[in-house]
């Protein structure tokens, strides 16, 4: 888990939330230098998932020391915010302050003004 936590969705890299703190990461198994790592998409159609494989298995590799990392991607169960650490919640929650200058925004642009 520390290696993964080197691992960023490129989504959410600029954030700095890691595969861990989405809440990405199911299983890990290790035997000897086995490692596979079993992990959810948010979404079936991320376009990123091959080059987060091979982030996650030179990660796993370098700083774990694992000869071979097989990650396999589960569809079940499903991702779901419920999933994301406290931390990742803070950092992809807007404090109202600035949503509400966004609103009016837009409630104006729709009223023609």
């Amino acid at each position: 888990m520390t290696a993964l936590r080197n691992c960023y969705d490129p989504c959410c890299a600029d954030r700095g939330i890691s595969v861990v703190d989405m809440g990405l990461i199911e299983n890990i198994q290790i035997d000897g230098r086995h490692v596979q790592i079993d992990m959810l998409l948010t979404t079936g159609w991320c376009p990123f998932v091959a080059k987060l494989n091979l982030m996650m298995e030179e990660e796993v590799r370098q700083t774990a020391g694992a000869e071979t990392v097989e990650v396999r991607v589960l569809w079940d169960p499903v991702w779901t915010m419920d999933r994301l650490s406290e931390s990742a919640r803070a950092k992809l929650t807007l404090p109202m302050e600035e949503l509400l200058p966004l609103r009016e925004k837009r409630l104006a642009l729709q009223q023609g003004g």
